[in-house]
């Protein structure tokens, strides 16, 4: 019998065992209690174990599962069209993952101009620093050694501009070009905000140079930013966008949003998916946007993240030697760290406070949206703490 790790061991994991969630807290095999700041990397946006979000579930695993996406489920139905009614969106597709969400706008934008007779137009501009996922195709969007490294030849349909630097796209455009892709806040990236109006920017050069725009919010969408979305900050509105993660709240289910323009390319037979769109993961994903769309919510997540961005400004003040900035939106934030952010994450997890490193030394905060006051103080008693120990 082989000593491989019957888990593959792709993933650098901390030395903890979690057995049960509740609200903004997990507890692992040893009844130890922790303060969720990950929350499964910006998914478990109604906390763990969300009792209206179970209940669903639980009702709904009692009376159907799955069935072929050849026949209709009204639940399915009834999503697609609250997705529609609360975005720039004309139709859904439903998937699995946040990445096959991605992988389906990437073909609804190639679809797009092989439609309308430009099957030239297939390239896509990205940003440096970018994650979309862990496909082949996705990493061949990312272009980091880390990513592609040992993959063999990957899918060239992708080019990388500056983060925020508008002559960057500009030098890349080309009549090969056919959209342009930005997460409207970096995640793994770093937790960074573009600058201010670039969207808008990003907007007016799709318009004039016949490109789509490519959001891909899966990190930074469902309610993360204080807005269901992060790009209704800047009045803009894209072609398609990928949603995941905080739409399932730890449930998985992944969605393309597209305008009729855009997807009209993707007739019978282009695209499918065996489990995208089941009826188990549609009715969690309705009752969870249900929620976030309840009158109030959003500004209860803005008055959150007002504190919880005066807790970390705090923070860095008083321990200018460990950290240096605040990053991000809403309760997408970032430290950016002085120390290597490897050992914050571990300082932190030892005050028994979860968090999750990011690129350009930063470490990332992503609490559950419905955290309250007493959770800020708590956290900002566990960084202070670990700061002093370190």
């Amino acid at each position: 019998m082989s000593d491989f790790p019957v888990i593959m061991p792709v993933y650098n994991r901390a030395p903890l065992w979690f057995e049960k969630g509740e609200g903004a807290y997990l507890y692992d095999d040893k009844g130890d209690k922790y303060l969720d700041f990950v929350a499964g990397v910006a998914v478990v946006g109604l906390g763990h174990c969300n009792p209206r979000i179970t209940e669903v579930l639980k009702k709904q695993a009692e009376t159907l599962w799955t069935v072929s996406n050849v026949f209709h489920t009204k639940v399915a139905e009834t999503l697609a069209q609250k997705l529609v009614d609360n975005t720039f969106a004309d139709t859904v597709f439903f998937q699995n993952s946040g990445v096959e969400a991605w992988e389906c706008c990437v073909k609804v934008i190639r679809k797009y101009f092989s439609s309308v007779g430009k099957p030239e137009k297939q390239r896509i501009i990205g940003f440096k620093g970018c994650f979309h996922g862990r496909s082949m195709t996705a990493i061949a969007a990312s272009k980091t050694e880390k990513m592609v490294g040992g993959f063999g030849n990957l899918i060239d349909c992708f080019d990388l501009a500056e983060w925020g630097d508008i002559g960057s796209i500009k030098n890349l455009i080309t009549n090969k070009t056919a959209a342009i892709m930005i997460e409207p806040v970096l995640g793994e990236g770093g937790a960074k905000r573009p600058p201010e109006g670039f969207l808008k920017e990003l907007r007016k050069l799709c318009d004039e140079n016949d490109l789509l725009l490519f959001f891909d919010e899966i990190q930074c969408g469902m309610g993360r930013t204080g807005k269901l979305f992060a790009h209704e900050w800047d009045g803009v509105v894209p072609d398609v966008m990928a949603v995941a993660k905080a739409l399932g709240n730890g449930f998985p289910i992944g969605a393309c949003l597209a305008t009729a323009k855009a997807a009209q390319g993707m007739t019978k037979g282009t695209h499918g998916s065996t489990y995208g769109g089941n009826p188990l993961a549609t009715s969690v994903g309705l009752a969870v946007l249900n929620v976030m769309t309840e009158p109030g919510f959003m500004q209860k997540v803005c008055n959150t993240s007002e504190k919880f961005s005066i807790m970390l400004e705090t923070v860095v003040k008083e321990n200018p030697s460990v950290f240096s900035s605040v990053r991000g939106r809403g309760l997408l934030r970032g430290i950016e760290c002085i120390v290597p952010n490897s050992e914050v994450a571990a300082a932190l997890r030892n005050e028994k406070l979860l968090s999750i490193e990011a690129g350009e030394n930063v470490i990332r905060l992503l609490p559950p949206l419905t955290i309250e006051q007493y959770h800020i103080e708590e956290a900002y008693d566990k960084i202070s703490k670990a700061v002093k120990r370190m």
